[in-house]
């Protein structure tokens, strides 16, 4: 046996990487343990509607669309110990001739685990993004309010969620410029 063997950086390293072994093993069994926790466990949303259309213009050769809503949902079912935070976020959908599919993010908030109130209930939210057409498309189109979600946790995968589709606030914009 070489003398070489067990110098203190053998030992040294040993015990480090045995160490960062844990850590990996640990950190991915936390992922795994709230794996399908995510999927059956959602927020309630009990409430996402247009409260009031504030303009439709048409600026710079685009339709843009000021808007305010009600919101209240309740966000509490969604954390567990491994969540750090929700990014939450209302997104208008409509359809146009030249594209069939339109997500538009009017609103967003970031709810911390260390929040106490996981509520979020308010009336009269004006959109902090405008709802902004590619075109002039937006006028008469029907537009779906919809509620979604980011969980971000400590440890493991990102997982994105949204409100359930027979549950979606509906709308007509207007025909005319307002």
């Amino acid at each position: 046996m070489s003398a070489s063997m067990h110098t203190v950086w053998v030992r040294l390293n040993a015990v480090v990487f045995f160490g960062l072994s844990v850590l990996i093993s640990l950190s991915c069994l936390a992922a795994v343990s709230k794996l399908g926790h995510s999927l059956s466990h959602k927020p309630i949303v009990h409430k996402l509607k247009l409260n009031k259309m504030r303009s439709l213009k048409s600026h710079g050769g685009v339709d843009r669309a000021l808007l305010s809503f009600d919101i209240h949902a309740d966000m509490e079912p969604t954390f567990h110990w491994n969540i750090k935070q929700i990014f939450v976020y209302v997104v208008a959908s409509y359809k146009t001739e030249t594209n069939p599919k339109n997500h538009v993010v009017l609103w967003d908030k970031i709810v911390e685990a260390t929040d106490l109130d996981k509520v979020i209930q308010k009336d009269n939210v004006f959109v902090k993004y405008a709802l902004v057409d590619q075109s002039d498309g937006l006028r008469g189109e029907e537009i779906e309010l919809q509620l979604m979600w980011d969980h971000m946790p400590i440890t493991g995968l990102l997982y994105m969620g949204q409100q359930d589709e027979s549950t979606l606030s509906k709308f007509t914009l207007p025909i005319d410029y307002q």
